[in-house]
């Protein structure tokens, strides 16, 4: 166990990531508070941020909980920021490392999405998805890249969406998710002299109670059956493929796209019914 930190389930060394620092945007619930929770245990401060400050503030407060106050144990500190507001993103970047005074990892698994028909959905729905999936990623990127790792390096990991077939129901996130892994690969090769990784990490069908209560009906019921594995990941799975990409032992890792999916992108069927004409 990691010094001053409860036993959490993880499959690296504790002190894998002692003295180094993380930005995790999406981070008070499922995969990012699972990233956030695992990146704690193995030694590293972290920063969670998303808009909503009450769900920030009761993550980091039960993270907290599970720290100790003894020297070098590591921080959790949280920042509301909407991605897709430069400047609330220039905030985030500048209060970690006033806080922290370093900046080594950034774990993009802010965004979000509803479903509908490409034809139902609205120019002003499509802007918010695009704007908080794509433009959100690119403004974080940037900015920690300029703040925080041109000159001293660092791995950023841009969780997206297993999206291969394509996504009916979601055109608006895929295409987003599309240009996210695109974006993904033009940064590592950007960035790769300044010591900086970008990995993709693509989760499959994940199960969290957060994801769940954003749809009006169980799509996790709906979907399991469709699936290769006929079972849905968790967060944690994700988790450590995050950490992995983080590692040292992904040192030469760049550019590269991570599926956590159980094969489900190489099964046939769509993950949700397209429906018909009325």
């Amino acid at each position: 166990m990691s010094k001053g930190v409860r036993c959490v389930r993880s499959i690296f060394r504790p002190g894998l990531f002692k003295h180094k620092v993380a930005v995790v945007t999406g981070g008070a619930t499922g995969i990012g508070k699972a990233v956030a929770e695992e990146l704690l245990h193995l030694g590293c401060s972290v920063t969670i941020a998303s808009r909503n400050e009450e769900n920030l503030k009761g993550a980091a407060n039960e993270l907290q909980s599970r720290l100790t106050n003894q020297e070098g144990c590591p921080r959790i500190l949280y920042t509301p920021c909407n991605i897709r507001s430069e400047e609330q993103v220039k905030n985030l970047i500048s209060r970690t490392l006033e806080n922290h005074g370093r900046l080594d990892f950034l774990v993009n698994n802010g965004g979000g999405q509803f479903l509908s028909k490409a034809d139902g959905i609205s120019l002003k729905g499509w802007n918010a998805v695009v704007e908080t999936n794509l433009t959100g990623t690119f403004l974080m990127c940037k900015e920690a890249y300029i703040q925080g790792m041109k000159e001293h390096g660092g791995s950023i990991v841009n969780i997206i969406m297993e999206n291969v077939r394509g996504f009916p129901m979601a055109a608006h996130s895929g295409a987003a998710r599309a240009g996210v892994e695109n974006l993904t690969r033009s940064l590592a090769v950007e960035w790769a002299q300044s010591g900086v990784r970008v990995n993709a990490v693509t989760p499959g069908s994940i199960y969290s109670a957060t994801a769940a209560k954003n749809y009006a009906v169980n799509i996790f019921d709906l979907v399991r059956p469709r699936l290769a594995a006929k079972r849905t990941g968790t967060p944690q799975e994700v988790s450590s493929a995050v950490c992995f990409l983080l590692s040292p032992g992904a040192s030469y890792v760049s550019g590269t796209t991570l599926f956590v999916d159980a094969a489900s992108r190489l099964h046939p069927g769509l993950m949700f019914e397209v429906p018909g004409k009325p």
